[in-house]
């Protein structure tokens, strides 16, 4: 148990009262997609955020072990939310197994939170590919050079394997996609838009998916 007397700050009272001004059912857009890049647009140009498209991936193994990290979203539309990775990552072997995830964009400037559910499938190799040539020659190294989620032995060796690889491929020479690496598009089955208000009773509003390919919107207690 930790001593109270130890901890530097009284998590207890620790809160801010969020705002008066919420949301409701009559701004929605008609999708949850169009919704989105209205809330994503505010974020990015006037919600002080450092890194708007930053977002929480959540995924469980086939014995329902789950784990968490922040994963960048690179494209959007009414076909879902795409992100890359190594195929050989903790994240991917968790979606080869099960598909199911969940993003997390934690707006917390704006009192704001972006939650979707849905089925993760892999990009196909061209679209990978020509996402892969617009990323910086160092990162396009990078991808190469780590084995991500396992274990490394030193920082030194990885440090050694980039050098290696940015010898062979230098500046202005083109680097293969690698052929363990790609993208996941996350097709929504649900996407909640949560606003913070007052005395905490914030906005929770979801859009569920329905069979006919349209949108139902509920209103979730806070």
């Amino acid at each position: 148990m930790t001593d109270r007397d130890d901890v530097p700050f009284d998590l207890a009272s620790m809160r801010k009262q969020y705002r008066a001004e919420g949301l409701s059912e009559t701004e929605l857009a008609a999708t949850p997609v169009e919704q989105f890049a209205r809330w994503f647009k505010q974020a990015a140009m006037d919600g002080g955020l450092f890194e708007p498209n930053a977002m929480i991936v959540s995924t469980a193994d086939a014995e329902g072990r789950t784990s968490a990290r922040t994963v960048l979203l690179k494209h959007f539309d009414e076909h879902g939310f795409v992100f890359y990775t190594n195929y050989g990552s903790r994240k991917a072997r968790d979606l080869a197994e099960n598909p199911y995830v969940s993003l997390l964009f934690p707006w917390h400037p704006m009192a704001r939170q972006v939650i979707v559910t849905g089925v993760a499938r892999r990009t196909g190799r061209d679209e990978t590919a020509a996402y892969f040539r617009t990323r910086p020659h160092g990162s396009q190294l990078g991808a190469w050079a780590s084995a991500q989620s396992s274990v490394v032995s030193s920082r030194a060796d990885l440090d050694a394997a980039y050098a290696e690889l940015a010898a062979r491929y230098p500046e202005g020479e083109q680097v293969p996609v690698p052929p363990h690496w790609g993208g996941f598009r996350v097709a929504a089955q649900t996407v909640e838009f949560w606003q913070g208000r007052e005395n905490r009773l914030h906005d929770r509003l979801r859009y569920v998916e329905q069979t006919d390919g349209g949108w139902r919107v509920e209103r979730l207690s806070p």
